[in-house]
């Protein structure tokens, strides 16, 4: 089986929360563009983490891969701030699933950054996408 059993938070839009430290700053004194790429990932991952077992999807050759990425900025984010990013499932496709997510400040509803994230499962050997169906689609379905 690749999924988890069923736990009423695992449909509830999966929260992460991450303290801008001195190192993701640039030189502008900023957190780096190509830094919030690596905070939505580390989100998609605790998200991940929470629904699916990695190695039932291995086993059966499967590997969730990300084949596009839109990411609007709307606020830099500074030294000390403490960011919670949101994903929230916005589309299932046959053979994709777009994942929003969204960043604030904490505790406001000021957003930093709002992207959307296409994956696919991919069969690891044929490097192809292959059809979300059965327990899958139900977990992602919620």
């Amino acid at each position: 089986m690749v999924c988890r059993p069923w736990t009423m938070d695992q449909f509830m839009p999966h929260i992460t929360e991450i303290t801008v430290r001195g190192y993701h700053l640039d030189l502008y004194r900023h957190v780096n563009n190509a830094r919030y790429l690596e905070f939505l990932e580390e989100a998609r991952w605790q998200s991940y983490d929470k629904q699916f077992e990695r190695a039932g999807l291995l086993q059966k050759g499967l590997a969730f891969v990300i084949v596009n990425i839109n990411i609007d900025y709307k606020r830099p984010a500074e030294l000390g701030d403490i960011l919670n990013i949101v994903n929230t499932t916005e589309r299932i496709g046959g053979k994709s699933v777009t994942i929003r997510q969204h960043m604030f400040l904490k505790d406001t509803e000021t957003t930093v950054v709002s992207a959307a994230v296409t994956v696919v499962l991919m069969d690891i050997k044929t490097g192809k996408a292959v059809p979300l169906e059965g327990d899958l689609l139900t977990l992602m379905q919620g």
